[in-house]
């Protein structure tokens, strides 16, 4: 199963629209998948679960468990500060080690509310994921002026569709 991850934890994000019309793409392709959202991660998980306490915090535990469950993901990005939400760095460091990520797949979209789509935030983090051992899709839409882009928590730019299908079929491949 495909779990695509929301990289923010704000509520009611476009990160999480995004990432239910990326779930549409792949059941429509005849794919499974599951949408984890940060913003149900445990409030108190950056002391509670990590480093000396790792493993202890039975609700991250729980989320970490149905993460480490995929074999392919992907993480709809959201440029915050030029980057990818803080939120989104803590979950990684708080995962077990050995790593859990090492010989994975992903693909990665970024979304921003400026010209760039999240560009600088995709490298920062496939350079994390690379350090992982993970391997990233070279194909990485960045959905730049997503609101403008957008209609009724629709994504009406159809070159945005596209490349959001062509990387789904690509991801199903890799």
């Amino acid at each position: 199963m495909i779990k695509i991850i929301v990289g923010t934890n704000r509520k009611n994000s476009v990160s999480k629209i995004i990432a239910e019309l990326y779930q549409s793409i792949l059941k429509e392709k005849g794919a499974d998948s599951e949408i984890l959202e940060l913003e149900n991660l445990p409030i108190d998980f950056i002391e509670t679960a990590l480093y000396e306490n790792n493993g202890k915090n039975e609700d991250y535990n729980l989320f970490h468990d149905k993460f480490k469950e995929g074999e392919k993901f992907v993480f709809i990005i959201p440029e915050y500060n030029g980057s990818f939400p803080g939120i989104l760095k803590a979950f990684i460091d708080g995962m077990t080690y050995p790593n859990i990520l090492q010989n994975k797949k992903s693909a990665l979209v970024g979304i921003s509310s400026g010209i760039g789509g999240g560009g600088i935030a995709l490298s920062h983090l496939t350079d994390i994921f690379h350090y992982l051992g993970m391997h990233v899709l070279a194909l990485k839409p960045k959905l730049a002026k997503i609101e403008q882009n957008m209609s009724d928590n629709l994504l009406t730019n159809r070159l945005y569709m596209d490349l959001l299908h062509s990387q789904a079929d690509m991801l199903l491949e890799f």
